[in-house]
């Protein structure tokens, strides 16, 4: 823009980023005018105003991808857009709704088409996407870290605050041959049968091991194309299970970021698809192996410098550093369930608290030596107390010198640990968009500043204002390990609730206290709040139905007319001689097995087919509790089967 763009438009043009105000319509035309040749200069012969439907996290390939229709490059301008998931927010009898440029992400050209990344809203202006509400959040982060300077009277400089995003992608790479054989992959994003192969992740011989060629090309080629548009990617790794790998770029603010992760999602899916590959971002594609996250990097800071999470390396640096983590605290403590929705998915429920993934309890950990810290806070002590600083380990040979550690450890346990200048979100789910989880991140945090802004404000001292926060929310600081059977009941006695399955997790979204907070802060309107209730229970049962009918396909159509074709081999090779061997062979493990096949799947069906429609709570809450349990069943029947062999078992005594 600094470019193309006369100095006097580009200077209004941020002016009206820390504003909000409109862009003058005269400086509109002069910036259209400016893409457009720039767009066309890079090669682009189409653009597209590209956004994000409410889609939620389910793990099926392309399910998290933008949305967008390719416009020939004549000119730009204002698009309507049609069916989309909406939580009841949009009626077809008035169904219009708009897309708008989100000024603070910059267009970028890729596959020969201008991308504008745009905000989505009703003919209302009710927001049913992802993208508005954390343009929202964005907005409170600003509006309540800038009170919250004013009020402790540091770092009063700052015009504006950002709120920052680095996104660790994982995800796993396959014969796109291969994965389109398997229904389940194609239909659900995950195998919904399959036994677990005798070499797996055993010894952790895939982690960070050379990359295979073949990967190797495509996460270069990937590589290239994001640095095309601005996103250059920090990172390319081996991850834990077999076929899995992750990459992860530069830091960037949130917006920025939670386009660049979508973009990042589709350019891999493009670019494999050309290399005959297939590449899976579901939470959990293969049972008995790890499953894929996306660790969210977040952390707050001003325009001036100012890292809300950085220990500083000056009085008021650190004193901000305290500050930040009390109000934090406060957030996770106080809106712990609303934390906690926005990584609940199907997906999810295979990850969390699988000693692979954070457990659902949600909490912070901000190293061992600040939780002591913490209460001498508490007792009185002074807001300086904390020593922010890293330390030399000595590697104990001559080669190698020492290495300079972190100024507190890492806890990979902990859904909410401290990185020695953010806090990673470590729950998030591999296919989700970064949105709803960092828009709750800075919900929570606006809300913490917004509240040690106002003691202060009503008279109490900075040090007092922290040490009350820290007093009344310390309980959701948790220092150990995570994926211990001792931490649920420890939760417990804190009373940090324990929402281990989405729906128990997505009834508590609607709660009038997150309702409350929400319009406080003008992200959500309580109809937008229920709306996107909604949306979330029926993301979740269009997946688990999805599932259920796959695998009863797979069984019907595929496992049992396997099951009779080796019960005729067994007859063609001597196996089973006659039909008086059958009964001969009745109680044989294979036969049982087949017999068990069937059993279970006639349960799953009958099971399905009682499946209620009073309420979406009650649908959700049937297909996890009574539906997943039955899916388990018969697929661990048709497991059996694939590990089973007709001439052993048949050989019985004596041969």
């Amino acid at each position: 823009m600094a470019q193309k763009l006369p100095s006097a438009v580009l200077q209004r043009f941020n002016e009206c980023l820390i504003t909000g105000d409109p862009t003058p319509e005269e400086d509109q035309k002069v910036i259209a005018d400016a893409i457009f040749t720039w767009a066309r200069e890079l090669g682009a012969i189409d653009f597209a105003h590209w956004f994000f439907p409410l889609r939620g996290g389910c793990g099926a390939v392309g399910g998290m991808l933008g949305a967008f229709k390719r416009d020939t490059l004549i000119e730009p301008g204002q698009r309507r857009r049609g069916s989309f998931p909406n939580g009841g927010l949009r009626v077809t009898h008035s169904a219009a709704a708009f897309t708008t440029w989100d000024r603070a992400s910059p267009p970028f050209v890729t596959d020969k088409c201008l991308y504008i990344p745009c905000a989505f809203v009703t003919h209302f202006g009710k927001c049913i996407d992802e993208k508005t509400p954390l343009l929202r959040s964005m907005d409170a982060v600003k509006t309540s870290g800038l009170r919250l300077l004013k009020a402790i009277n540091i770092g009063t400089d700052a015009k504006t605050m950002h709120s920052y995003l680095g996104w660790e992608q994982e995800f796993f790479v396959l014969s796109a041959a291969l994965y389109k054989a398997r229904p389940d992959l194609v239909n659900t994003g995950r195998t919904l049968f399959g036994k677990l192969p005798t070499r797996h992740q055993q010894g952790d011989l895939n982690y960070f091991q050379p990359i295979p060629g073949k990967v190797q090309e495509l996460l270069d080629i990937v590589q290239a194309e994001m640095l095309k548009v601005g996103c250059p990617m920090a990172v390319k790794h081996n991850e834990v299970a077999p076929g899995q790998h992750e990459m992860s770029p530069v830091f960037r603010t949130a917006n920025v970021s939670c386009d660049s992760n979508v973009l990042f999602m589709e350019v891999m899916n493009r670019e494999a698809a050309k290399l005959g590959l297939q590449v899976l971002f579901h939470e959990k594609p293969f049972a008995g192996i790890n499953g894929s996250g996306k660790h969210a990097n977040w952390s707050v800071g001003t325009d001036t410098g100012l890292n809300f999470f950085y220990p500083g390396k000056n009085e008021a640096g650190a004193k901000l550093y305290v500050t930040a983590i009390a109000c934090l605290a406060y957030g996770l403590a106080q809106y712990n369930e609303m934390v906690r929705c926005t990584v609940a998915h199907s997906g999810n429920d295979h990850r969390l608290g699988a000693q692979e993934a954070p457990p659902a309890i949600i909490s912070l950990y901000p190293g061992q030596g600040f939780e002591q810290f913490v209460e001498s806070i508490v007792k009185g002590g002074d807001l300086l107390g904390y020593k922010a600083e890293k330390k030399k380990q000595e590697t104990g040979c001559s080669a190698a010198m020492h290495i300079e550690a972190n100024v507190e450890d890492r806890n990979r346990t902990a859904p909410f640990p401290f990185c020695g200048n953010r806090f990673e979100f470590r729950a998030v789910g591999s296919s989700q968009n970064c949105c709803l989880p960092v828009m709750v991140c800075n919900a929570v945090m606006s809300a913490g500043m917004a509240h040690l802004a106002g003691l202060v404000e009503g008279g109490m001292s900075h040090r007092d204002a922290v040490a009350k926060v820290f007093q009344e929310n310390k309980h959701v600081i948790f220092t150990g390990n995570g994926y211990s059977a001792e931490w649920p009941v420890e939760a417990q006695k804190r009373g940090l609730p324990n929402l281990n399955t989405t729906p128990k997790a997505v009834a508590t979204w609607n709660s009038e206290k997150n309702k409350k907070l929400f319009e406080t802060l003008k992200i959500y309107t309580a109809e937008e709040t229920e709306a996107r209730q909604e949306v979330m229970y029926e993301n979740y049962i269009s997946a688990l139905c999805c599932e259920v009918e796959t695998m009863i396909q797979m069984t019907e159509t595929g496992f049992l007319p396997a099951c009779a074709k080796e019960i005729r081999a067994a007859l063609l090779d001597g196996l089973l001689s006659h039909s008086q061997d059958l009964e001969k062979y009745k109680g044989v493990e294979k036969l049982a097995i087949y017999d068990s096949i069937i059993d279970q799947l006639e349960k799953l069906k009958a099971a399905f087919e009682k499946k209620p429609h009073s309420s979406l709570s009650e649908e959700a809450t049937y297909l996890c509790d009574s539906i997943k349990p039955q899916m388990a069943a018969l697929r661990a029947a048709v497991d059996k089967a694939e590990g089973a062999s007709w001439r052993t078992l048949l050989a019985g005594p004596g041969g």
